[in-house]
């Protein structure tokens, strides 16, 4: 926790999700996660279920600095928050005094995915997890995550776990930006260009094969997964450069090809969208 630490109080979180292909991560998550909100509430609202009127409720766990969760609150949620990092915490708390109302419906703690000592079990409909998986390096620790999500989520609720993937890492860090040598020298690659983790590095990067055992091993099953970012984060310059009409066209193709299995593994991002078995 210290290296995670020591490197957000000097990151600008916000000022990622504000850049070009921060907002196409950013955006074509929250179009997901409306059009599964909207979901449960067309189940929530059927005649015999009886809870129509109730508020849904977002666990945002790893909320780093509050994108996520400001945006959700606005919305009307209730949104129960985790971070880890005091100076990300201190960000989101910050924001919610200048940018929400008083009564704003969010409460928001230091806390570790692995032990959400401050939710309640089935506490909330929707569960994002789409920081804490980056950083823990073991199977172990990552099924401590997925099986906390699962506990504070409500049985038939979803859990949106995002992943870092390991051949944008080898494309990018290795071929183009010329680091491939030297991570093969170091040990850093297996065979066949799998990386191996090291609890030193800061992230720990995943194929897909990976999140299907991790998945199974939690109990949890899929109902689809799909890359917010997949090329953005190869194009960082070109998005940059382009007008704007042509920047929304970019992100309506993220959001109408997120789903497409032959992009998923070469993003720099992937949410596994799961069920909470009832």
């Amino acid at each position: 926790m210290a290296d995670i630490t020591a490197y957000y109080n000097k990151f600008n979180e916000d000022k990622r999700l504000l850049s070009r292909h921060g907002q196409v991560e950013f955006r074509v998550t929250m179009h997901y996660v409306h059009e599964l909100l909207d979901e449960l509430i067309r189940v929530r609202s059927m005649p015999d279920n009886g809870n129509g009127g109730e508020k849904l409720k977002i666990a945002d766990i790893g909320a780093g600095t509050g994108r996520y969760s400001i945006a959700l609150t606005k919305e009307g949620y209730h949104v129960g928050a985790a971070e880890p990092v005091k100076y990300n915490l201190g960000i989101l708390k910050k924001h919610v005094r200048e940018d929400l109302p008083e009564d704003a419906d969010i409460v928001a703690y230091q806390s570790d995915a692995r032990k959400l000592k401050h939710f309640k079990d089935g506490e909330f409909d929707i569960t994002l997890l789409l920081g804490p998986l980056y950083h823990l390096h073991s199977e172990e620790d990552k099924i401590k995550a997925l099986n906390e999500a699962k506990r504070i989520t409500k049985k038939g609720g979803l859990i949106l776990a995002g992943y870092v993937m390991a051949d944008y890492a080898v494309i990018k860090y290795g071929f183009v930006e010329g680091n491939i040598k030297e991570s093969i020298g170091k040990g850093a690659l297996t065979e066949d260009f799998g990386i191996v983790s090291d609890e030193e590095e800061l992230y720990d990067y995943v194929r897909l094969e990976d999140i299907d055992r991790l998945n199974e091993k939690a109990g949890l099953c899929r109902k689809y997964i799909f890359t917010p970012d997949g090329s953005a984060d190869y194009m960082r310059n070109v998005l940059n450069e382009m007008d704007e009409e042509t920047f929304e066209l970019f992100v309506d193709y993220r959001i109408k090809n997120a789903l497409r299995p032959e992009l998923l593994g070469a993003g720099s991002h992937t949410v596994d969208v799961l069920v909470n078995p009832e």
